[in-house]
């Protein structure tokens, strides 16, 4: 029972890959390539190409019902999102920026970081296979190594010897060996571990900010006045002061290189 799955796996984790990657691409190629046509009528085909086209559109519809949770777990999404909320967190503001800010942020910085993967997607399999040049299988393989290159560049080894030990497979000889249903959640909980070790570097200064405060209130007495309501005006200057968001972007997309 265990083979058949990991198998369903094997097979279905490279479309969900390709489908995820169209999705970005698709408003990009759409200004140099001309748009397919299609309708919902039912008629006899004029020919077998008609056939199989329809049968691509269906599955690729499918598939991008799928695609935000693979943008989410397969990309820089993750580390982003987490970071910014912690960051949001140490300086002690509730709705500034508000969630909508810092997912639309997410979202384009994941497109900026993930750029040149999908490029390599897109060259090597999606247009190739819209091409009909190459099958589908094929079109699978390629453009899901890509991905699997990226996420294994941001995977610890560790956490990969951990889910290969968990699946009790074969010791690959080399990471590119090992399958998507394990690269995947190695690299989740990758990212989850540098995401935390970064906003812990950001909550440092915000914290002795907050300490510093709250032991000048209790030395003067005034311990009815909530420490946070004083601590706030001087983190924010802080981070206006050494260009917060700058250096905090920065150090996120440098982090993926």
């Amino acid at each position: 029972m265990m083979a058949r799955v990991e198998k369903r796996l094997k097979v279905r984790f490279p479309v969900f890959l390709l489908a995820v990657a169209m999705v970005f691409l698709f408003a990009r190629e759409a200004a140099a390539a001309p748009f397919p046509f299609f309708d919902l009528n039912i008629r006899p085909a004029d020919s077998p190409e008609q056939v199989v086209d329809s049968v691509k559109l269906l599955v690729l519809l499918t598939l991008l019902a799928m695609a935000p949770a693979f943008l989410i777990m397969m990309t820089s999404f993750t580390r982003i999102v987490i970071v910014l909320s912690l960051l949001r967190s140490a300086l002690g503001v509730q709705a500034a920026p508000a969630n909508q800010i810092i997912v639309g942020l997410t979202l384009f910085l994941t497109i900026f970081i993930m750029e040149p993967t999908y490029k390599q997607v897109n060259e090597q399999a999606v247009q190739p296979y819209l091409r009909n040049e190459i099958t589908q299988q094929e079109a699978q393989q390629l453009g899901a190594r890509p991905l699997s290159d990226f996420m294994l560049r941001q995977t610890r080894e560790k956490d990969l010897a951990l889910f290969v030990s968990l699946t009790k497979m074969e010791k690959p000889e080399k990471p590119e060996d090992v399958p998507m249903h394990v690269v995947i959640p190695a690299f989740v909980i990758s990212e989850l571990k540098t995401a935390f070790e970064i906003g812990f570097l950001i909550f440092v200064p915000f914290l002795v900010i907050d300490m510093a405060v709250a032991s000048i209130l209790m030395s003067m007495g005034m311990f009815m006045l909530p420490p946070i309501m004083i601590a706030l005006p001087f983190k924010l200057l802080l981070f206006v002061m050494v260009d917060g968001w700058y250096l905090v972007i920065k150090s996120l997309v440098e982090s993926f290189r």
